[in-house]
């Protein structure tokens, strides 16, 4: 047995180290001895892939694509045993925000266990919707594996520039597909598939999961921003790309993908200006630069609803303005929360079961039939009322996890490892705000992105560069 690699990585193996081939290539960062198998290369390609064809996919809501999903999952499962082989060893991750998540798959599997006596043909479980638990559970496990994934195989600072850039540019290219097509179908999903129930913004079925989807995507090039990670001559380049992001989102006119933009870019500025960086200890420099954020995300606020209305999009700030002013703001919530509540106190310990809230609502809905109601636009109240006690403890344990390490992180003396940290937690603090308000998180791509950005946030640092060490060694060398 073989053990390696850092503090954030064990090696659990059976097999002798593989010996130098062609398909392996070695990297030295950080200190670190970093093998790369052509297993794990395609591993990290179908990450890559995953973000990307689970947003085109109208976002993995439907049974195909889930089912495409899930087998990408399983790929990477295949191709992370061929590294292990190649290597020697299978590299599993540490890091402790995979914890909770793997909590709740065991939570799930807890409340499909059968209960009472089976020979009499009187079998529950604690589910009471035992086949919507199976799915979510099965949802759970593929996101778990993709997250653990993209702890092991972004293990470089290039493979962190490469998923980083993927994000930023698809973000980019997906703002101008959703803006092109609100212009000219503003029914239609690509032109083609026309929805009655629901309003559509780029390949997303609801707007607010696009406006979500943004809100992730927006977080790389604003916190880079935001943390001057950026050289001067690609400043501009960051912003025009984080405004066209901002100006799709505001065009969905989805009110909780507004408040969470406006707490994030808040959040961004309130945690890079009192970050230190690496040379600006003189209490002027901070100064400065506070003040120089300050104005950064001012300037991009006021850019982003000047491009609204340039886009002709009056309509979206109009709807959000007379939204607030109806006799009803919260548009039906208010009933939904309270009956959710109901459904909490009458299921306080595991809940009804992942999944059954849709299946549960009409039992304590006292409009019973009036609605039919999936979600209850309130992720952490639906997170009390499928897993109850137990499963808000598990929420509530990854977000500590996620702030605490990814501070810790953001110390890095590599810029752009500390720009990426902080960007990842602030796209997770507008996610976990616009989760008051609506079930983005319910969409398959806007998890794997919430997870992808858990990770970056939260690696350790064999993604760093310039490691201080080395150039201690080499210049020792040299003499």
């Amino acid at each position: 047995m073989t053990t390696s690699v850092s503090n954030e990585e064990i090696s659990l193996v059976g097999t002798e180290p593989a010996p130098p081939a062609v398909a392996t290539q070695s990297q030295q960062r950080g200190g670190y001895r970093i093998k790369h198998t052509l297993a794990s290369r395609f591993a990290f390609l179908v990450i890559c892939v995953a973000i990307v064809m689970s947003a085109l996919a109208y976002g993995t809501v439907h049974y195909w694509a889930l089912g495409l999903f899930n087998l990408g999952a399983l790929t990477i499962l295949v191709l992370w045993v061929g590294d292990g082989l190649r290597l020697g060893h299978v590299r599993v991750s540490r890091n402790l925000l995979q914890l909770p998540l793997f909590g709740a798959v065991l939570l799930g599997l807890v409340q499909l266990l059968p209960l009472g006596d089976a020979a009499s043909g009187s079998v529950n479980t604690l589910s009471l919707d035992p086949n919507s638990t199976k799915l979510v559970v099965v949802q759970l496990a593929t996101l778990f594996v993709y997250f653990a994934a993209t702890l092991v195989f972004v293990d470089t600072p290039h493979r962190l520039h490469l998923l980083v850039r993927t994000i930023m540019i698809f973000g980019f290219f997906l703002a101008i597909f959703g803006l092109t097509q609100s212009f000219t179908s503003p029914t239609k999903v690509y032109w083609i598939r026309e929805l009655n129930q629901s309003t559509a913004f780029g390949p997303f079925i609801n707007r607010h999961h696009f406006a979500g989807y943004m809100e992730l995507t927006i977080s790389l090039p604003l916190g880079l921003l935001l943390a001057g990670s950026i050289d001067k001559e690609k400043r501009l380049l960051y912003l025009f790309i984080a405004g066209l992001m901002g100006v799709a989102l505001v065009m969905t006119s989805s009110r909780g993908g507004i408040i969470s933009l406006v707490a994030e870019i808040v959040f961004l500025v309130i945690v890079t200006a009192i970050w230190k960086k690496q040379g600006e200890r003189r209490r002027s420099s901070r100064l400065k630069g506070a003040a120089a954020r300050v104005g950064l995300a001012a300037a991009l606020i006021v850019g982003l609803f000047l491009g609204v209305i340039m886009l002709g999009g009056e309509f979206s700030l109009n709807r959000f303005i007379d939204s607030v002013n109806t006799d009803d703001p919260t548009t039906g919530r208010a009933h939904f929360w309270s009956v959710t509540l109901d459904m909490i106190k009458a299921n306080p310990v595991v809940g009804t079961g992942l999944g059954a809230y849709g299946v549960i609502y009409t039992r304590y809905d006292t409009r019973n039939g009036l609605y039919r109601l999936e979600q209850a636009h309130n992720d952490y109240l639906q997170v009390f009322s499928d897993a109850g006690v137990v499963g808000g403890t598990l929420a509530f344990a990854f977000v500590v996890i996620l702030f605490y390490r990814g501070f810790r992180r953001a110390r890095s003396r590599d810029d752009f490892r500390r720009g990426v940290a902080l960007g990842a937690l602030g796209g997770c603090f507008a996610v976990l705000v616009h989760s008051f308000f609506d079930f983005t998180l319910h969409t398959t791509s806007n998890a794997l992105l919430f997870l992808v950005l858990a990770a970056l946030a939260t690696l350790n640092g064999r993604v760093e560069d310039a490691p201080p060490r080395r150039r201690r060694r080499t210049s020792e060398a040299s003499s």
